[in-house]
């Protein structure tokens, strides 16, 4: 090992706080032993698991409105219904299926590319979890309320002032939507904070940031995306709660407000959240691509610095949603050419990936279809939007079926692509066993066709005249075949997601045996047992190049001494540190559920019942602090694991207090 490697090495375990070791726990199981998690890769799953239901949740609510809109002058629904069905679609997609998903590869992945044990603050990181669940859960809860008082969310996915207005939704289901968005920010602002602290300090030695493998770059800028963007949606809501609730005229304008800045507030988060969905698969596109060409990525410093440049200038294009509110020329003008900037980044990313491609010994696997789905499909997201950026066109297509169409595209062509093909790559690590071919590849073929038949069809309606939140059409406006084309689709992608996850789900008990490496990968997740044990790694490795296992693959004699090195170090310093399991971040998230939900349906005039409510906010701050007391006196305890020499630890009941 280089002395400056070693050097570095030690300095990092001399800085690390001093912690209160006690014997070896006997560790929680069953049910307990997930309630009280603070494994990263634990946490990953039931992100995972908790995002692909309101996926399921998501993807049935958009068949309901398919079937609405399958023939005209339909009345399956009513325009109430179709709302709230409308709302929680979108609501439910983009903030509780695949940004958590999303967030499951941050967890589980990310601190095993870059070589840690987990990640900086692990009860923090189990706190984020709970308190997305709870987010959820409000946001869910109005399904099972009495529809007359509370209900679910039904004022559109954006909220649009003065819609969410005690004026034209009078009943507490604005007020839910309110306050599961506010917890949902808390639990992802709580994430990103401890995944960008991971990647800066607790990369393996030799792992500088030009040697981060792209996924964990993207997990870098998707974070700081967060942290910087939704402070202001949060400022938004409490505006609106403040209008329902306390009297203000934030965006009442009979008070003086202005509704068109709730627009400007929601889209300075919302754009930058299109690249905070988006990211993490481009991420995810950019490890499979170089593994199942059997090269390294193409032009890796481009592809990383594009990805921060997509991630700034996400920032200054929030008013091409906008075009048609009056701006005037010299601002829209400027977003135009903002619009038309940020297409340079992501172009540059494609051909970088096409790159990629170009001459590599291509092995044509399910995930490796999935990604390549995913190029072809956001391309043509992208191309629409870039339609976008010219005012004068916009300004014909804004609030079109043809908008439907572009957004869609990019979201399920690009983010959810990504993803799905980002189960199938890690699916063998995670849990050890493979998916059968066949079926993984039928499944994307029946994804894919069902896809274009279902979203292709909406740019026709929307240059043909049909707006976007259409409840229903007369049967002469000529949209009777595009949409009945269009929810043939719709059902053939749900079969084709249906034939996916029970692949999946069927594997994950059924499944084939993986073996390690079993795609020949190139970065340090496949370096160790499938699926990882609790510590990870058993000796901290030290890097030498930008696809470390790549390199310890060819290069294995000078690493494995450096190896020995390292396990020396480790019994010198007593073992591997692991934090105990904590049931306090959970019970610090109930409060807060309890609280919110209670507060959520107070009204700042008495009415029956507000004495209960009132308990119940209370009880549940009561809740909240106490989990947070109790969370703080554990402070940064934990034991020190042994192991033998097969790497299995050893209960050691002698540990030093």
């Amino acid at each position: 090992m280089d002395a400056l490697a070693k050097s570095a090495y030690l300095t990092k375990e001399e800085h690390l706080p001093k912690p209160r070791l006690l014997a070896h726990p006997a560790a929680k199981t069953g049910l307990m032993g997930w309630l009280t998690t603070v494994d990263h890769k634990k946490i990953g799953f039931l992100y995972g698991f908790f995002a692909l239901i309101f996926f399921l949740v998501g993807g049935v609510e958009a068949l309901l409105i398919r079937a609405q809109l399958m023939v005209p002058n339909n009345d399956l629904l009513t325009a109430q219904q179709y709302n709230t069905l409308f709302t929680m679609h979108g609501t439910t997609m983009i903030f509780l299926a695949v940004m958590p998903l999303s967030a499951a590869f941050f967890n589980f992945v990310m601190p095993l590319q870059i070589g840690a044990r987990d990640v900086a603050f692990p009860r923090l990181n189990a706190f984020s979890l709970w308190t997305f669940l709870a987010g959820a859960i409000i946001l869910n809860i109005g399904w099972f309320l009495p529809q007359a008082t509370h209900g679910a969310p039904d004022g559109g996915w954006f909220g649009y002032a003065p819609l969410t207005s005690k004026q034209f939704i009078p009943k507490h289901s604005i007020d839910y939507w309110v306050m599961g968005l506010q917890l949902l920010g808390v639990a992802s602002i709580a994430a990103s904070l401890n995944f960008i602290v991971t990647i800066i300090n607790l990369r393996a030695p030799g792992m500088s940031m030009m040697r981060l493998p792209v996924f964990v770059w993207m997990t870098l800028v998707t974070s700081f995306l967060i942290v910087l963007a939704f402070p202001f949606i949060t400022i938004a809501l409490v505006e609106v709660m403040m209008d329902r609730n306390f009297g203000t005229f934030f965006f009442e304008v009979s008070g003086g407000g202005m509704p068109v800045l709730w627009q400007h507030l929601f889209w300075v988060f919302g754009h930058p959240e299109v690249y905070i969905l988006i990211l993490p698969a481009m991420g995810i596109i950019s490890e499979i691509l170089p593994t199942f060409s059997r090269k390294p990525l193409f032009g890796y410093p481009i592809v990383v610095f594009s990805g921060a440049c997509i991630g700034f200038l996400g920032f200054a294009v929030w008013s091409h949603h906008m075009f048609t509110t009056g701006m005037g020329t010299v601002a829209t003008a400027a977003f135009a050419l903002a619009t038309m900037a940020i297409a340079v980044p992501t172009g540059v990313k494609i051909f970088n990936w096409i790159g990629t491609l170009w001459g590599g010994h291509i092995v044509m696997r399910t995930p490796m279809m999935f990604a390549l789905g995913f190029v072809w499909m956001f391309m043509i997201g992208g191309f629409s939007g870039i339609m976008h950026s010219a005012a004068p066109a916009d300004a014909q297509q804004q609030d079109s079926y043809f908008v439907v169409a572009h957004f869609h595209y990019v979201l399920i062509g690009g983010s959810l692509f990504g993803l799905l093909a980002g189960i199938h790559y890690w699916f063998p690590l995670m849990f050890g066993r493979t998916v059968s071919e066949f079926w993984g590849k039928l499944s994307f073929w029946v994804v894919f066709v069902g896809f274009n038949v279902t979203f292709f069809p909406m740019h026709f309606l929307g240059l043909n005249g049909m707006p976007r939140r259409t409840f229903t059409y007369d049967q002469n406006l000529g949209w009777n075949t595009p949409n009945l084309i269009a929810t043939i689709g719709s059902f053939i992608l749900g079969v084709g997601i249906a034939i996916y996850f029970v692949v999946m789900v069927y594997t994950y008990f059924k499944g084939r045996l993986a073996g390690r490496d079993v795609w020949d990968g190139r970065t340090l997740e496949w370096s160790i047992p499938n699926p990882p044990p609790e510590y990870n790694f058993r000796v901290i490795p030290t890097i030498h190049a930008r696809d470390a296992w790549w390199y310890e693959k060819h290069h294995g004699e000078e690493v494995e001494k450096e190896k020995a090195e390292h396990a020396k170090a480790e019994a010198t310093h007593g073992g591997i540190h692991m934090p105990f399991q904590s049931i306090w971040p959970l019970v610090t998230s109930v409060g807060i559920l309890i609280g919110a939900v209670a507060v959520s349906a107070l009204d700042s005039n008495p009415a029956p019942g507000i004495h209960l409510r009132l308990g119940l906010a209370l009880t549940g701050g009561v809740v909240m602090f106490l989990g947070i007391y109790f969370w703080a006196l554990e402070g940064n305890e934990g034991y020190h694991l042994h192991l033998d020499e097969n790497g299995h630890p050893i209960n050691d009941d002698d540990a030093k207090h």
